[in-house]
């Protein structure tokens, strides 16, 4: 699934949220969106997924187009947000199957995904736990197992270890390795460390535009740094200036 971003662009009175990103998503990668507060990621983000109206420009997906037919986009995207978005007084596996069910899955058919999820997800032994008691790091795996519940071609990943400790952040990362090649995964994320885990390709943002892209190797050899935190630092200091 390529996604070919033209020219999007994000407006607010005065100001430019996003301006002019044009790039391409190649299918089966890992993309990192990354920027400082504010850059305009996650307004990106809710542009690709319907979620914003673009002021200028489109995003072109294999079933159309966020502008002209956005609802078939719908059909083969989901998205993780930066907020967990759980029901907390409902079980992993309620849960599971409760977003199946919103999207016409027969009852054996959710039920037989919602397996499927909990094992990848690491949340068999905790599928009779309501939501609400799970640690931070277990409602965010179960964020993106009910995203991944749809069997979507596109997976958005708005910063989806925020608020883990390191042993499940690690194991959100092999999970995501799992999937790389499969789905096209767009990721936003201010570890660093993880992107030059997960990332095919990074694409760094500064005040609404794109200032790079490229490999991590590419964008250290571009700025003669041994790390993708220094690479980043130097690309947007100089965008400052």
């Amino acid at each position: 699934m390529t996604i070919k971003i033209k020219s999007l662009t994000k407006r607010y009175k005065e100001h430019v949220a996003v301006n002019q990103l044009t790039l391409d998503i190649q299918q089966g990668e890992i993309f990192a969106l990354l920027g400082q507060n504010a850059a305009g990621k996650t307004t990106t983000i809710k542009m690709l997924c319907g979620l914003l109206k673009p002021s200028e420009g489109d995003a072109i997906f294999d079933s159309g187009t966020i502008v002209q037919n956005q609802k078939a986009v719908k059909q083969i995207i989901n998205i993780s947000p930066q907020e967990t978005a759980v029901a907390p007084n409902l079980t992993v596996h309620e849960n599971l199957l409760f977003i199946g069910q919103i999207y016409g899955y027969t009852k054996d058919h959710a039920r037989h995904h919602a397996q499927e999820q909990m094992e990848l997800f690491g949340l068999s032994s905790r599928q009779h736990n309501k939501a609400k008691t799970l640690s931070g790091g277990y409602q965010r795996r179960l964020s993106v197992a009910m995203a991944m519940m749809t069997n979507p071609k596109v997976l958005f990943l708005d910063e989806p270890t925020l608020g883990m400790d390191v042993r499940s952040r690690n194991d959100l990362w092999n999970i995501l390795m799992q999937l790389k090649g499969k789905v096209t995964i767009i990721v936003t994320s201010h570890y660093l460390q993880e992107i030059e885990v997960l990332a095919d390709r990074v694409g760094i943002m500064h005040r609404g535009q794109l200032c790079a892209l490229g490999t991590i190797q590419k964008l250290m050899m571009e700025t003669g740094k041994k790390s993708l935190e220094d690479a980043f630092l130097v690309m947007t200091e100089e965008e400052l200036l």
